[in-house]
């Protein structure tokens, strides 16, 4: 029986280990990926956008450098923070079914079954990326995630997304070699996309080096072929890839399994207290990105890091108030 099992290993649940140690409590992280997995899958020449000093958790010094750090030396660091603070991490263990039990939770992986008095959700988003839902979407020439612009040197690709995302591997690839088009559900690029890019892709578009279609979906992929619609009608591109840059989500199916209710707005926010971070669910806790529901843009590793600290104090409160202690 442990006091708390933290799911997911990216830097909160780290934190939330960390935090779970310092305050003398039984815990383990579990994780279906490697750790930090949604860092891995990052771009592989990522750059953050913030410094390091605010991506550090566990007060290991993050020494990057240059101003700000890389995907490569992120996961570098957060293998550190996990060694420097041996912390009891089980990955490649995917979390299948929370239930509540009579003295908290069995939580089931499939590998085994543990139990808890809590449990501490801090999954993020990046792990469950939005579907097109279109024939030929599980093709292996489709793609969810990209790490880099080499294997489409000559080749015809199409870049779906508005969004930052898409904005970058259009670039990229299309400086790599590739001939890119994008297709655009919104009527223009989103104004969210960085300012220092925006000019950049807008006028690669302007004068045709890369081709974009607005207002417009994919309906169907072949093996080298894409159907899409844009407000002239339908036509078929040759195609050699689709990079499909739609943004990600949480995983809502296991936190409604849970019982965890959502707010009726627009973003699906989660219900949870504030104040200590514990859903509508006793004893189920939230951290991190996942907090904010489809509002991906709202946590961050650096604005939720005190996540960890609120949730292990709320826990450690709540079970010795429990045990009769006080």
């Amino acid at each position: 029986m442990y006091d708390v099992i933290v799911i997911g290993a990216g830097p909160i649940g780290l934190a939330c280990g960390i935090e779970a140690k310092k305050a003398g409590l039984s815990y383990v992280i579990i994780d279906k990926g490697c750790l930090v997995n949604s860092i891995y899958n990052y771009p592989l020449n990522m750059t953050f956008f913030s410094t390091s000093e605010r991506l550090e958790i566990g007060d290991v010094p993050f020494i990057s450098h240059g101003n700000k750090p890389n995907r490569f030396e992120a996961l570098e660091y957060y293998r550190r923070v996990a060694s420097n603070w041996a912390l009891k991490v089980k990955l490649y263990e995917k979390v299948t079914e929370v239930n509540s039990s009579a003295e908290g939770f069995e939580l089931r992986t499939d590998r085994g079954t543990y139990t808890t008095r809590t449990v501490v959700l801090a999954t993020g988003f990046y792990d469950y990326p939005y579907m097109m839902d279109v024939p030929g979407e599980d093709l292996p020439k489709v793609r969810h995630y990209y790490d880099e612009p080499h294997p489409y040197f000559g080749q015809k690709v199409i870049v779906v997304g508005a969004a930052n995302s898409a904005v970058d591997v259009a670039l990229e690839t299309y400086r790599k070699g590739a001939d890119v088009t994008m297709v655009v559900r919104e009527p223009a690029l989103l104004d969210s996309v960085k300012y220092w890019v925006k000019p950049d892709i807008e006028n690669r578009i302007n004068e045709g080096s890369i081709k974009a279609y607005f207002n417009s979906e994919i309906v169907a992929i072949r093996k080298y072929e894409a159907d899409i619609i844009t407000p002239e009608g339908g036509m078929t591109l040759e195609n050699d890839f689709v990079l499909a840059m739609t943004g990600y989500k949480p995983n809502f199916e296991l936190m409604e399994s849970m019982g965890i209710r959502f707010h009726d707005d627009e973003f699906h926010t989660p219900v949870y207290n504030e104040e200590t971070q514990e859903t509508n669910v006793k004893g189920i806790y939230l951290a991190g990105v996942v907090c904010g529901g489809l509002k991906t843009n709202k946590w961050f590793i650096e604005n939720s890091r005190i996540h960890a600290e609120v949730v292990m104090h709320s826990i450690q409160k709540q079970l010795t108030v429990d045990s009769g202690d006080i």
